[in-house]
């Protein structure tokens, strides 16, 4: 039996292809920010942004070669770090159809991957949501 979705302040919702534009940096600094505040938050992958969770990403990003010596974390490692951060007041999923399709089912333990068919759940346990990328 699925779990209820807790109750939030704000609701992220990234779809699309995050990669393409400032998405991923916006969504994360806005959840940075609200949870800085106080506020719950859970976000919800849809599309291609549901590679930014993937299991298969591993903790650091590919080297720039511009500064081969830096190591840089990964999206999914970013996230990691938030949830575990902010363990009663994050919540991150996944829609399993998109990545399914996509290729990304394995992802990291700290998220959860549900069915697009409660995704109407999300919203209302949700005060504000908020769209981000392409419907």
């Amino acid at each position: 039996m699925p779990r209820p979705v807790p109750r939030t302040d704000v609701l992220l919702n990234l779809f699309g292809a995050p990669h393409q534009t400032d998405l991923v940096t916006s969504a994360l600094r806005l959840a940075t920010a609200l949870l800085d505040r106080g506020a719950r938050v859970q976000i919800w992958s849809c599309g291609d942004a549901t590679r930014l969770t993937g299991a298969a990403l591993g903790d650091t990003a590919p080297r720039d070669l511009s500064e081969p010596g830096r190591e840089h974390p990964s999206v999914a490692r970013v996230v990691r770090d938030l949830i575990t951060d902010h363990p009663d007041r994050l919540y991150w999923y996944v829609c399993r159809f998109c990545a399914d399709q996509r290729g990304a089912s394995e992802q990291i333990p700290e998220v959860r991957t549900r069915a697009p068919f409660v995704f109407a759940e999300h919203v209302r346990a949700a005060d504000k949501a908020l769209i981000m990328g392409v419907c």
